[in-house]
């Protein structure tokens, strides 16, 4: 017992050593949990990388309070010298604080939570973590109409939150409305073409339709506003120089979505071919 007293004030008295101490013990128990977590698998589920990201952030917090704790007297004495120069702090770490405050702000909102699929300024993605400082998606396609993951990862700081909107797209998960254009150069009524089109999109369609249905009316109710459907819509516009352009939107899995469009636009084009060959 003596000599743990021993130890103790010899540890007080000497703080740094003191601090890396906790510093390593804190960041192995960590590294522990984290790879019992992750275990051997390949790729991490939704619920895994929740607990690493609250791992994370909980010893992060802790560590902070032990630090702060240990360190309160020299902290207060700091605190009173640096009264005078406390404005040009704030100023020096309006970045930081913004961090800060937009982790607050994506918390109290419940915006997003990890696996969520989201979409801040140009930037698309799954979230894989988040914490008080920043978050990292994987990104995403989705400008293009593709779905899929382009291999980048992206960090971005919290304070983007205050600059760009949040918008949430998870229900994009599991099912999407894909919009795609075929643009046809000459001025040539396309009409007649629609109905047989529509049943041939219908046909395309067939196997995942009423789950589409039953999905569509979920988000309906969930977003509390009428959603387009989930029947295939079709409408022209016309170009400056005299093209049209047909529009087309489906409401189809997310990772079909791609197949669907490619399959639509050799039917239209067969269409095409053989009502204009002349």
């Amino acid at each position: 017992m003596e000599k743990l007293t021993l130890v103790m004030d010899f540890l007080f008295a000497h703080k740094l050593i003191f601090t890396l101490l906790i510093i390593i013990l804190i960041s192995a128990t960590k590294r522990l949990i984290i790879y019992k977590v992750r275990g051997d698998v390949s790729f991490l589920s939704d619920g895994q990388r929740k607990w690493i990201s609250r791992t994370k952030n909980g010893t992060f917090t802790l560590l902070v309070i032990i630090l702060f704790m240990l360190w309160q007297t020299e902290i207060n004495k700091f605190a009173l010298s640096v009264t005078a120069i406390a404005i040009a702090i704030v100023v020096a770490s309006k970045e930081i604080i913004l961090c800060f405050t937009g982790s607050i702000q994506r918390a109290s909102s419940r915006s997003f939570v990890i696996g969520d699929w989201i979409e801040v300024g140009s930037l698309c993605g799954e979230v894989i973590e988040h914490n008080l400082m920043a978050t990292v998606i994987q990104e995403i396609d989705l400008h293009h109409g593709q779905y899929h993951y382009t291999g980048k990862t992206a960090t971005f700081p919290n304070s983007t939150f205050f600059t760009y909107p949040v918008k949430n797209l998870n229900f994009m998960k599991r099912y999407v409305y894909h919009n795609f254009t075929i643009t046809v150069p000459k001025f040539v009524n396309l009409y007649p073409l629609f109905p047989s089109l529509t049943v041939q999109i219908e046909q395309h369609c067939e196997d995942f339709h009423e789950v589409a249905k039953r999905y569509n009316s979920i988000i309906e109710k969930h977003a509390g506003v009428d959603l387009p459907g989930s029947e295939p819509h079709i409408h022209v516009s016309s170009g400056a120089t005299g093209e049209q352009h047909v529009h087309i939107m489906i409401f189809c899995p997310t990772e079909r979505a791609s197949h669907l469009e490619q399959a639509i636009r050799e039917d239209f084009m067969l269409a095409y071919e053989k009502e204009f060959a002349s």
